[in-house]
């Protein structure tokens, strides 16, 4: 499965994105009920151009193997961006580890089954998000957007109930992704910094850009209204 992903990332037209996830299965109704809590490799397609084209593109992925189940199929935009919500409730307890990276080799990906292995939550998945496309073509140095060398964003989502399980769900995140970042670009995905820590990180990613940043937040955005995401603060 991993190498399906692989090849059809690679070969994928623009109007193509994919995202492979490894978890136990949940109790999805389109799931059989004796597959619940088991190891699964979820293919996660969206295909924003002509259906015909899409059915083409997304071919290779029916037609493999023998799937436990299937619910690629042809949706609303505004469904698909909503597919995932209810396996992140709030109430529940997270904790994320993200690396960007240039590549889905074969030593990556053994490394990456025996992570999932080692899960220690039901809630919990490994996810690779395919990234690859526009942001890849322009140099570094052609605009504040950095981290133009990345392909893939691997995520290491630590998800689970109850306060006692703190301490081995975020352990295990926190090995996953020590084991997993030698593959990473060196870039990073920020999630969940304080204030401060945030802003450090902005400084360093967004390098000689900052500067003309900061004048356009100051002349717009005096009051920082605009701070959830990767905050420029005004001047």
């Amino acid at each position: 499965m991993l190498e399906l992903y692989r090849s059809l990332a690679e070969q994928a037209p623009p109007e193509l994105t994919l995202v492979v996830l490894l978890r136990p299965a949940p109790p999805a109704p389109w799931l059989p009920e004796e597959l619940h809590g088991k190891p699964i490799v979820g293919l996660l397609a969206c295909y924003s151009g002509g259906v015909e084209e899409g059915e083409k593109a997304v071919a290779p992925i029916k037609s493999f193997g023998n799937p436990v189940g299937d619910v690629l199929v042809r949706r609303q935009y505004t469904q698909m961006q909503s597919l995932l919500d209810a396996t992140q409730p709030k109430g529940r307890r997270y904790y994320w580890k993200s690396e960007y990276l240039s590549q889905v080799g074969p030593a990556f990906c053994e490394k990456l089954i025996t992570q999932a292995a080692r899960m220690r939550s039901p809630h919990s998945a490994i996810i690779l998000f395919q990234i690859g496309g526009a942001l890849n073509q322009l140099e570094e140095s052609h605009s504040p957007v950095g981290n133009r060398n990345a392909r893939y964003v691997l995520n290491i989502a630590g998800s689970w109930e109850q306060t006692q399980e703190d301490e081995p769900n975020i352990g295990w995140a926190r090995d996953a992704w020590m084991d997993l970042r030698s593959f990473s670009t060196g870039g990073t995905y920020v999630n969940f910094l304080t204030e401060d820590e945030s802003q450090e990180r902005v400084e360093v990613a967004l390098g000689k850009g900052l500067k003309r940043l900061t004048e356009v937040k100051t002349k717009w955005d005096p009051q920082n209204v605009f701070r959830t995401n990767r905050n420029i603060r005004p001047a």
